[in-house]
């Protein structure tokens, strides 16, 4: 088999693989979508199913089981006021039952339905549901369905200010307990502090909970042709970075460590994460859990230092609403950065990253920096695709002798076989030459690949022209085109199949593979073009030579 076929063949498992992965994120689910019906009662919903359990010994001990349900004293009618906050990059809207962050708007970071608006990763509508609920497990203590109070429904962080603080207030059977949200500047953290005031008679023990609470839609604006992960992800240092798929938390399958005293827990989509940030020697239960609603929950429970008589203790939390940002996800925790998925070739993957992000701190724009790695992985590649390019050109020398032996031979499949060995041995050509340099280098395109798909960076990054988004596919299908044409060029220079069928196939791929483009952002579509030119070159090159000694040994 030439390395013509090979390659062909590999190209074709690979988006095969792609093509799978995308149905199977579409289908896979047997459970049914929740309707727009559904998630309005949700929202109503007054069920205690979704107060998280204390399942593991935490210090101070596990509360007793009367006291992990507490009494709800809130109308499940009530729908409480709307408290916003606003800072420079994030517009956040609570609910004062719970309190509930109930929507979060990220003012640098467009929609990708429309450019002039916000993109809004929590919301709590209709048609989607993603909030941040907050509360405690103790006796008669306020969880995520009690009502609390604020002085202001309107925050604001104006020029000069670098923090602002919202306090909510909840004060019922002696106990004042105040959830106190810090909002810093520029910032995507927001820093949560539970305080408790025990006016009892009696010392109080109590776990607080924090939890993200989710519907298993996928995030509007993806992509059916590149499937992206949405679900939860745990981090601790013993078992590190660990995906939880809601199918998993629906059929309760446990695959992450639930006692910890270090690491994070979090939901993930395309480009964007909620993920709830202990202080790093703290004890904590990290929980998953499908809720009667039909909701997931994801989550931390921890331990609240015993309150005692006329005394007061404090729990605190980080939340994380933003994008995936990798060089400040890395500086928030560690092992936050795995959050942005690039598959299972992350060790090629991430290094690749680093080297486009210094490219870009040079060129200034995304699209000419994935131009510039694509031409320092060709020099890398160089000596390898010689090698594959040198097979081919030696393949279409010969080609037309291996013509003239399927005429004499071609009712004879082993005598066919063993004329065209001897043929090799006789020119020297080795089959499978050019296999082995495609398979190593399959691997960095494949993390290349990731890379383009899964870094925010490139999102509404423009390159030139009317290619403002290099997230998106290209709005002419100019460059899906251009790939298409660069690709039958490259079918030109390769040496033709001596099987019909083969031929017809290579004949074909070019206009397969520009179908499939059409729908690939135009990033990917971009580095498949500039590689697929930079190929055309060294392959035209390596061909003319070859045959160019070919005709001077015939002439002589």
């Amino acid at each position: 088999m030439d390395s013509m076929r090979v390659f062909a063949a590999l190209i074709l498992a690979v988006s095969s693989f792609l093509l799978v992965e995308a149905w199977m994120s579409e289908h896979g689910n047997d459970r049914p979508e929740v309707t727009n019906q559904g998630l309005a009662t949700i929202t109503d919903q007054t069920e205690e199913d979704d107060i998280p359990k204390v399942t593991v010994p935490l210090e101070p001990e596990a509360l007793e089981e009367e006291s992990v349900l507490p009494q709800l004293s809130v109308n499940s009618q009530d729908k409480g006021k709307k408290i916003t906050v606003k800072t420079d990059v994030l517009l956040v809207t609570f609910n004062t039952i719970g309190p509930e962050i109930e929507r979060v708007e990220l003012l640098d970071h467009p929609s990708k339905q429309k450019k002039n608006e916000n993109f809004v990763i929590f919301e709590k509508t209709a048609n989607r549901f993603y909030t941040a609920q907050i509360g405690l497990i103790g006796k008669d203590l306020p969880n995520h369905k009690n009502s609390f109070s604020t002085e202001h429904s309107e925050y604001l962080l104006v020029d000069g200010e670098d923090e602002i603080q919202v306090r909510f207030k909840d004060e019922k059977d002696g106990v004042t307990v105040f959830h106190v949200y810090r909002f810093q500047r520029n910032s995507y953290v927001i820093d949560i502090t539970t305080e408790i005031i025990n006016r009892r008679s009696e010392a109080l023990q109590a776990h607080a909970y924090y939890q993200l609470v989710r519907d298993d839609s996928n995030p509007t604006g993806t992509s059916k042709m590149l499937p992206t992960y949405t679900g939860a992800a745990v981090f601790t240092e013993e078992s590190k970075y660990r995906k939880v798929d809601f199918s998993d938390i629906e059929k309760g399958s446990i695959k992450y460590p639930q006692k910890a005293k270090d690491g994070w827990i979090a939901i993930i989509q395309h480009y964007f994460l909620g993920a709830w940030l202990p202080t790093n020697g703290d004890s904590r239960e990290y929980f998953t859990k499908m809720s009667k609603s039909g909701l997931f929950s994801v989550g931390v429970i921890l331990p609240v230092p015993v309150v005692e008589v006329l005394s007061q203790a404090k729990v605190n939390n980080r939340l994380y609403v933003g994008p995936q940002d990798q060089d400040n996800l890395s500086k928030l925790s560690n092992g936050l950065n795995l959050t942005v998925d690039y598959g299972w070739l992350h060790i090629i993957a991430a290094p690749l990253f680093k080297l486009l992000k210094w490219i870009n701190s040079y060129v200034g724009n995304w699209g000419w920096s994935i131009v510039v790695l694509t031409i320092l992985i060709k020099l890398l590649f160089y000596p390898l695709s010689a090698a594959s390019y040198r097979s081919m050109a030696r393949m279409r020398v010969v080609a037309p002798k291996l013509q003239k032996l399927k005429e004499l031979y071609g009712d004879d499949k082993q005598r066919m076989q063993q004329e065209m060995m001897s043929l090799y041995k006789t020119e020297q050509i080795n089959p499978l030459g050019g296999c082995l340099p495609i398979l190593v280098q399959i691997p960095v395109f494949i993390s290349l690949y990731w890379v383009l798909l899964a870094s925010v960076e490139l999102r509404y990054a423009p390159f030139m022209l009317w290619i403002d988004d290099l997230s998106a596919k290209d709005p002419f299908y100019v460059l899906p085109l251009l790939m298409g044409l660069s690709m039958i060029i490259q079918t030109r220079l390769n040496p033709t199949p001596p099987d019909p069928v083969q031929a017809k196939i290579m004949k074909i791929m070019p206009i397969i593979f520009s179908v499939f483009f059409f729908f690939f952002p135009s990033g990917l579509v971009l580095y498949w073009l500039a590689n697929n030119i930079l190929s055309i070159a060294q392959q035209w090159r390596i061909t003319s030579v070859i045959e160019g000694k070919t005709n001077l040994n015939v002439s002589k």
